[in-house]
């Protein structure tokens, strides 16, 4: 059966369509959410919320294009909304500096945290595209072509990005990085 025809029967009230549709995309959505999140509860989460809003709002569902590029685009959305809720939460959360430790073992371990701080803050500086394109494919671990498929463009449109991301790292990490 075609997916569109499905969403239609769905828009009338056929719970038959809808309970298809769930089955059939459910555990990919879940494991779509779950590659950017890295945390299966939530996932789960997110694809239950994606089908309840289909369920829900079926009566004026209007779905022009592909249903599972629909599907996977609000999967996505809400995946990206929670990694934003996350940051806040991160930011929002105070941390108590521990006593300073002395010794090369501690100095070491200041030399990474700041290495990480200052990295955390270059990457923060990308711009927001830029910036999405690294993380989906260095902290998700998304291929060049998942993440054309996740942002809509094109896989040429992720090199460039990400080129860019590399070279702008690069220039605000020169002072950590050996010569």
């Amino acid at each position: 059966m075609d997916e569109l025809s499905l969403f239609e029967r769905i828009r009338r009230d056929d719970d038959a369509a809808f309970d298809t549709v769930f089955r059939t995309w459910y555990p990919r959505l879940v494991r779509y959410a779950d590659a950017m999140l890295r945390d299966r509860a939530v996932a789960e989460e997110i694809a239950q919320e994606v089908m309840l809003a289909i369920w829900n709002g079926r009566r004026t569902l209007k779905i022009d294009e592909s249903p599972t590029g629909y599907l996977f685009r609000a999967t996505r959305n809400r995946a990206l909304n929670e990694l934003r809720h996350r940051k806040v939460e991160q930011k929002s959360h105070f941390r108590l500096v521990p006593a300073i430790e002395v010794g090369p073992a501690a100095e070491a371990n200041m030399a990474d945290k700041q290495i990480e701080a200052a990295l955390r803050e270059a990457v923060q500086s990308l711009p927001d595209r830029c910036r999405e394109v690294f993380e989906l494919s260095r902290v998700q671990g998304l291929r060049y072509a998942e993440i054309a498929a996740t942002m809509e463009i094109s896989v040429k449109t992720v090199e460039t990005q990400m080129g860019k991301a590399l070279r702008i790292l690069r220039e605000k990490m020169a002072e950590w990085l050996p010569e």
